[in-house]
Parts: structure tokens; C-alpha cells; sequence
């Protein structure tokens, strides 16, 4: 049985910074692109990060560019999402996602086929 277990999310005050990490199990993700999405309260879920098996590819939804760096460890099956200068509409349960498709597909939710629990991240101002 595929696991994506999330763990780093808590309460920050804005500028601030957090690490979520995603340790995989049940299979190995080594060639399949994993990632981040995002879903505030009232609002769907969204796109945050991805990064190729190969850790070659990444992308990331406009508003975290520069402040969010994604980035994985095939020995440790585990993606990361290092979180910078955090703001309070960062607020949302942060998700663990990867795909049996292409990174390029994945910035869609219809394209994640394994997802996290999900981790809530707070950002006060």
C-alpha cells in the first residue's frame, strides 16, 4: 500500500520560515515526479511545486517563486518543500502528491494519482 506521510507544517509568523517533508513508502518514486499543492480555507486546492524524478525539472506556481525551493531524496524516497519569508495567505493545509505522469501534466490535481494526509501550515501577521 502506497504511503505519502507529511510532517514540518505548525504555526510561523510571517517572514518566517518551514520545511515540510514527505516520506514515501509502499513503492519507490525514484522515476516519477512528486509535489506540493495547497488548499486555503474557503478555496480549492491548488498547485504549489514539482520537481521531476531526476530532480532536473521543477516548477512552481508563480506566487511561491523565490520564497519556496522543492526538492528530493531518491535514497530517502522523501520530497521537501523548503517554505521562505512566509506570508499570512500562505495559510493552508499544505499536500504531498505524485504521479504516475509527466511533471508537466502534474500541475493539475486530475494528474496526481497518490496523494498525503496533509500537514496545515499557519502564517500570522
Amino acid at each position: 500500500q502506497v504511503q505519502l506521510v507529511e510532517s514540518g507544517g505548525g504555526l510561523v509568523q510571517a517572514g518566517g520560515s518551514l520545511r515540510l517533508s514527505c516520506a514515501a513508502s509502499g513503492r519507490t518514486f525514484s522515476s516519477d515526479p512528486m509535489g506540493w499543492f495547497r488548499q486555503a480555507p474557503g478555496k480549492e486546492r491548488e498547485f504549489v511545486a514539482a520537481i521531476s524524478g531526476s530532480g532536473d525539472n521543477i516548477y512552481y506556481k508563480n506566487s511561491v517563486k523565490g520564497r519556496f525551493t522543492i526538492s528530493r531524496d531518491n535514497a530517502k524516497n522523501t520530497v521537501y518543500l523548503q517554505m521562505n519569508s512566509l506570508a499570512p495567505e500562505d495559510t493552508a493545509v499544505y499536500y504531498c502528491a505524485a504521479s504516475r505522469a509527466t511533471i508537466a501534466t502534474m500541475t493539475s490535481d486530475r494528474n496526481v494519482h497518490y496523494w498525503g494526509e496533509g500537514t496545515l501550515v499557519t502564517v500570522s501577521s
